[in-house]
């Protein structure tokens, strides 16, 4: 089904040359959220909004797969259940503790997040994204989720799921590494006020169930009438 022309005077520019119809913008949303509300993936760290669980979920999830996470999650918010806790504890312990995630400079990023928050905010992660953003360990990503899932904000966030998705629905050409800053711009304005929290996790779990790099379900895609890349090519790389 072709989408219905839209006037160019009725598009609006949302960040460096990406140009969505209000109309779409508004079908993401609408479906997106039903999505989720009906396909939202059952996860331990949805059950909370304290930061420092949300912190160790993203820590834990970048680069490793969710089913991986789960145990590794509760394991380690039993022996270390507040910032204070890890902060204290001796770092070989930590990265015992760790194993077998992986990409092992993550335990030391956290341990280290943990101790500087007990140093300079008492053992709380700050709200402001600018506070945040200076513990080392927390990018932009990991800042974007803490605030949109811990503080309830509506902040982006774009990790590799969330960028193939915006980019193959609303662009559909060249490479999205390429266009990182747009599509953060995008991230930020598709959000719908006041739920941030549903839209970002709905946009995370489409992309790992749905969008997926290779093999996507398009077919049973909710957005696949106005997806910019259907059929989608699956990436290669």
């Amino acid at each position: 089904m072709k989408e219905p022309r839209t006037k160019p005077s009725r598009k609006r520019r949302t960040g460096a040359g990406i140009a969505i119809p209000p109309a779409r913008k508004r079908k993401f949303r609408e479906r997106l959220l039903k999505w989720y509300a009906r396909h939202g993936r059952d996860l331990p760290w949805r059950k909370t909004t304290e930061p420092y669980q949300i912190l160790v979920s993203e820590i834990m999830l970048q680069q490793t797969q969710v089913e991986r996470v789960v145990p590794k999650y509760r394991e380690w918010l039993a022996k270390y259940p507040s910032m204070e806790e890890l902060a204290e504890a001796p770092l070989p312990e930590v990265k015992r503790t760790w194993y077998p995630l992986g990409y092992n400079v993550r335990p030391v990023r956290l341990h280290e997040i943990a101790r500087e928050s007990v140093a300079r905010y008492g053992g709380k992660l700050p709200r402001d994204p600018e506070q945040l953003q200076s513990l080392k360990g927390i990018g932009r990503y990991t800042a974007g989720a803490i605030r949109s899932f811990a503080f309830r904000e509506d902040a982006p966030i774009l990790d590799t799921n969330v960028m193939r998705v915006l980019h193959r629905v609303f662009v559909g050409k060249g490479n999205p590494k390429r266009q990182k800053s747009a599509l953060w711009d995008l991230a930020g304005a598709l959000i719908p006020k006041g739920k941030g929290y549903d839209f970002n996790q709905g946009l995370m779990d489409f992309g790992a169930t749905v969008c997926t790099a290779r093999d996507p379900y398009c077919l049973l895609c909710p957005m696949r009438d106005f997806c910019q890349a259907y059929p989608v090519q699956p990436d290669r790389s």
